[in-house]
């Protein structure tokens, strides 16, 4: 099967618009988290971006336009624009593929609290398809334009997909990733009620969320959006353009089992799944970017997958999430955390798992508790994503 290269990446996330920026940020252990809401009955804390709409829209372009759709259109031009002017290609030959776990929170907040004067572009504003319409009308991709809607797997889905598309000739490029901005005071209060957030003390909500910390409480939300050019090595090669890593493997899954609970045997479906269609073993990988939300339950779950797949090679596999940095990003945690796992392995260093101060001994892994990392000798690197609905997700990305 012919190989899928990354040849372009554009993020508009917590830590800044520019990827190296953005890995810099990581690799210093730097959080975006800070207090958001003061008026909100419990404290809360998010990751939120500093976004100049005016930079991509003219005043009348944003009418109906939420911001989900516009972070979405501005990381897939930048992502458009880092795969180079050889990019392009019939607009019937490219496609969008975009994960976007809620949609337009904040149309859907506004028109609530608007009480009778709804604005008349609620609907178009707010539906979960809009980011992925958005980048195929400001690219003029006449191509396949999909959205996939699986919670936190959205957006790795999407990249999956995306690379079988390219893998089978359907496409000759695709722009994929995934959109979410959420942080507006009715989400804040729906995932406060489900009691799955981090609680944190006056001037500690950056250090909120510590994944696979025996003293976690749970994760913040993040916004942002990150995308991939994905297209054949072949077609790559033949413009010149410079490769990032190749998507190696995929793996996708479903727990089957509950709703909201985890499940390890289902985890690891996915990741075998990944690491066969990269063709490697385990011992292959050296980095893994984990699903890790600093739930009680999720990282002890997570902990155990990868021991089951990687079994005595669990030690020489290192891993972090970064969650702990750029929150949640929900519907687009796939593709920012796939973003900083292709950096990783282009760049060969490691980010930090930051904030565990002591790992929970049911959380066995060898985590990157340093900041600076250099990983000289990495090969490959898997990024999870294990979604609410019981659907895994999981991506190998290989050097080349």
């Amino acid at each position: 099967m012919m190989p899928v290269w990354v040849t372009g990446i554009g993020v508009i996330a917590p830590h800044g618009d520019h990827p190296e920026t953005m890995f810099a940020s990581l690799m210093r252990g730097e959080s975006a988290v800070r207090p958001v809401f003061p008026e909100l009955p419990k404290p809360a804390a998010a990751a939120l971006v500093a976004f100049d709409e005016s930079a991509w829209f003219t005043k009348l372009q944003l009418a109906g336009v939420d911001r989900v759709s516009q972070l979405a259109v501005a990381a897939a031009d930048r992502a458009m624009k880092d795969a180079g002017a050889g990019a392009a290609a019939d607009p019937e030959r490219i496609g969008i593929y975009v994960g976007c776990g809620m949609g337009g929170a904040a149309a859907l907040d506004h028109a609530y609290r608007a009480g009778g004067r709804v604005p008349p572009l609620t609907i178009p504003a707010f539906m979960p398809n809009a980011p992925a319409a958005h980048v195929a009308m400001r690219q003029a991709a006449r191509g396949p334009v999909l959205t996939y809607s699986v919670a936190c797997a959205s957006s790795a889905v999407a990249l999956a997909e995306a690379a079988k598309a390219v893998q089978r000739g359907e496409v000759d490029l695709v722009i994929a990733g995934g959109s979410e901005a959420l942080i507006v005071p009715g989400v804040m209060l729906a995932w406060q009620a489900m009691q799955t957030l981090a609680s944190f003390a006056p001037g500690e909500a950056a250090a909120a969320c510590r994944p696979f910390a025996t003293d976690r409480s749970g994760f913040v939300l993040g916004e942002g959006a990150a995308f991939m050019v994905l297209e054949g090595a072949s077609r790559a090669r033949g413009r010149g353009a410079k490769a990032y890593a190749e998507l190696a493997g995929w793996g996708i899954s479903c727990d089957a089992t509950h709703l909201t609970k985890p499940d390890a045997a289902g985890q690891q479906r996915a990741l075998r799944q990944a690491l066969r269609g990269a063709g490697l073993a385990p011992a292959d990988v050296g980095y893994c970017n984990a699903h890790g939300t600093a739930t009680k339950l999720g990282d002890i779950v997570e902990s155990e997958a990868l021991a089951g797949i990687w079994g005595d090679d669990l030690d020489a596999l290192r891993v972090s999430s970064t969650k702990a940095l750029h929150g949640h990003l929900l519907g687009a945690a796939g593709a920012l955390e796939a973003v900083v796992s292709v950096l990783a392995l282009h760049q060969r260093r490691l980010p930090p798992n930051a904030h565990c101060r002591a790992i929970d001994p049911a959380c066995r892994l060898n985590l990157v508790r340093e900041t600076g990392v250099p990983a000289p000798a990495l090969q490959a690197a898997i990024s999870s994503s294990f979604a609410f609905g019981g659907t895994n997700s999981a991506l190998v990305f290989k050097r080349v």
